[in-house]
């Protein structure tokens, strides 16, 4: 069952917070479209492409303005024609559902 993460609200972890588990990151990575962990299953990411530099710095700046009203922000790389984003939880260096429902609120900006 696939959650519908777009629906959900980031809510602030703490060091406490636990790590989500390999089990529950491969249930939620099937809720997202083409995002991919590292290795160490400690980070999800995304290449998006575009036909431009100010076309991807424009999505750039659109999910800089979603990571503020979620308080969740993610790592960006942007060059010519392509951002890629990286998303993990800071506090607990590893994955949490903020990071899953953040990664659907950036893909959503896609299709506004």
């Amino acid at each position: 069952m696939n959650a519908d993460f777009t629906k959900l609200k980031c809510k602030p972890c703490s060091g406490k917070t636990k790590q989500m588990s390999s089990a529950e990151i491969t249930q939620h990575l099937s809720s997202l479209i083409e995002w991919n962990t590292n290795d160490e299953k400690k980070m999800i990411f995304k290449k998006y492409s575009f036909k431009s530099f100010k076309k991807a710095l424009d999505f750039t700046n659109m999910i800089g303005k979603l990571a503020d009203e979620e308080g969740h922000h993610p790592d960006i790389s942007l060059g010519w024609g392509y951002c890629i984003v990286m998303i993990h939880t800071h506090a607990i260096k590893g994955l949490s559902k903020n990071d899953f429902i953040l990664a659907s609120k950036i893909d959503s900006l896609i299709s506004e």
